[in-house]
């Protein structure tokens, strides 16, 4: 089993910036990615980033290209969400998550965090 958990979330005001830290512990895999995702109540989960176990970058939404960064420190079993120039728009619960085969399947999800853009 993989736990994760997230934390950076809050308020900010539009063309502020936050940074995202989900920690991993539990079971290790030796390939896997790690993403971003968030959710508005009432709409689909929509992807927002996500990076390969050896640092290397899967990508990005459109939405969020050239303001959002996704990093990773594998000392710390830690993934980043560096988000810059927010938008009202970006206001959602953001999750990270592990697809352990590859695959494009998400199976471990953290509880998500708020993060709410004020205009």
């Amino acid at each position: 089993q993989v736990q994760l958990v997230e934390s950076g979330g809050g308020l900010v005001q539009a063309g502020g910036s936050l940074r995202l830290s989900c920690a991993a512990s539990g079971r290790t895999f030796s390939r896997y990615l790690m993403g971003w995702f968030r959710q508005v109540p009432g709409k689909e989960r929509e992807f927002v980033a996500a990076i390969r176990w050896s640092g290397g970058i899967i990508g990005y939404a459109d939405s969020v290209k050239g303001r959002f960064t996704i990093s990773r420190d594998n000392a710390k079993d830690t993934v980043y969400l560096q988000m810059n120039s927010l938008k009202p728009e970006d206001t959602a619960v953001y999750y990270c998550a592990v697809d352990p085969n590859v695959s494009g399947k998400y199976k471990y999800w953290g509880q998500g965090t708020q993060v709410t853009v004020s205009s």
